[in-house]
């Protein structure tokens, strides 16, 4: 996931036994103060509403409602707010993964119809008012365990013992709606698609594992990847062997992203929000000391990039922003950073995307995983000629759903590579 900026407009580990981590509650709940959210309001737009229509997801909001108008105890409401947003991010996979009734004439592939299916949900939270006391605090944690829940944060299940390997995938939500509310992103489909699935590799069968990450810079500074992944990441007979996060990147082609900067470029996100700066470590969780410029990809990008996993180039990008050790101006690097230089934008640019990337591969090294891990960028998705205008098209067209299913094909090839 990079910003249309000028440049890319090409579109310790003992600490984890022995202290306990604290995480902040999402971003969401942080704008929620004078009504809807930002993400939230965008729900009465033509295009969120047909998608919801289309794939029976329009129903998800108002059945939450009528569970929580029900409850009776804040005890309650986290059993039932922690019991929906578990189905809603079921549903969507085995929506997504042919399962059950489609809903609707919307492509099951889709991962439109969670995302907006969520932000009812999370409205309908935030409106909701119980017949018993609920501070600000409770109800920030009850929007942290919807969100977590719905995304499949909290279920990520690996196998353990030698017979499997286990491979971590995560993607992010559509963004950049402003300019087009319609827009999907074909690294959540993915990560619906391949979420407990298993595949063969040459080192025998893998077992994949999912979740989809929000477009808010609020998110990541609170903890939601680390919180994710370590996990997955701890020393243990469930310890991830291959993890791959993924995001839109570029026109045309896959990227495998060799390095990740320490550095936030400010682009809005989902929220409308804008983060400019090093990218801020969490409190409690294991990160080397002093905070690196810059972490690596250990994908094997050189199989990667020579194997033959579907109809778009993949590309090693090596490119990075810096500015140099003696100071100056940033300066672009197409063979990576040069010693001592400072971040200005990693191989996945200054937006989510590279700080997923930084932070995944960061925990990494802090842990001591000795596991092949790092980014990817598919090909942005694009409707087809004659329903680009988001004023006049479609929310769907033929195109659109075959270059989707595509990338996600190529994305578990790349991962096949990946895990061998």
């Amino acid at each position: 996931m990079r910003p249309m900026c000028a440049r890319l407009a090409l579109l310790g580990a003992a600490l984890l036994t022995a202290v306990p981590l604290v995480f902040a509650g999402p971003g969401v709940a942080e704008a929620r103060v004078g009504g809807p959210t930002v993400e939230e309001r965008r729900l009465g737009l033509t295009a969120p509403r047909e998608i919801l229509r289309r794939s029976g997801f329009d129903t998800v909001a108002p059945e939450f409602a009528r569970a929580l108008a029900g409850v009776r105890s804040a005890a309650e409401a986290q059993t039932v707010v922690a019991r929906e947003g578990m189905r809603l991010w079921r549903r969507a996979v085995d929506r997504a993964q042919g399962r059950g009734p489609a809903g609707g004439d919307l492509s099951r592939d889709d991962d439109r119809p969670l995302y907006w299916a969520r932000l009812g949900m999370t409205r309908a939270l935030g409106e909701w008012r119980p017949g018993f006391p609920l501070s600000d605090a409770r109800r920030a944690a009850l929007l942290g365990t919807l969100e977590r829940r719905s995304r499949g944060e909290d279920s990520i299940d690996l196998p353990a013992g030698p017979e499997v390997r286990r491979i971590v995938v995560t993607g992010f939500d559509p963004f950049q709606l402003d300019a087009d509310p319609r827009r999907s992103n074909p690294s959540g489909a993915a990560a619906l698609a391949l979420d407990g699935t298993t595949i063969s590799t040459e080192r025998g069968p893998a077992r994949i594992e999912t979740a989809v990450f929000p477009v808010r810079w609020a998110d990541f500074a609170d903890g939601t990847v680390e919180k994710t992944l370590l996990p997955s990441f701890r020393s243990g007979p469930r310890r991830a062997d291959v993890f791959m996060t993924v995001s839109q990147g570029r026109v045309g082609r896959f990227d495998v992203e060799r390095t990740n900067g320490a550095w936030r470029g400010g682009y809005p996100d989902n929220a409308n929000a804008s983060e400019t700066g090093t990218v801020p470590l969490v409190p409690g969780v294991p990160a080397p000391a002093p905070q690196p410029q810059w972490t690596t990809t250990t994908l094997a990008y050189g199989r990667i990039v020579a194997a033959d996993t579907g109809p778009f180039p993949v590309y090693d990008h090596t490119e990075v922003t810096e500015i140099p050790a003696g100071g100056g101006g940033p300066v672009v690097r197409p063979d990576g950073p040069t010693p001592g230089s400072t971040a200005r934008a990693g191989g996945g640019g200054d937006y989510l995307s590279n700080e997923i990337a930084y932070r995944a591969t960061l925990l990494r090294d802090a842990v001591g995983l000795k596991a092949p891990g790092g980014h990817l960028h598919t090909p942005v998705l694009r409707f087809g000629p004659g329903n680009t205008d988001p004023a006049t098209g479609e929310v769907t067209d033929p195109e659109f759903v075959r270059e989707r299913l595509a990338i996600t094909e190529q994305v578990r090839s790349v991962l096949t590579v990946a895990a061998g």
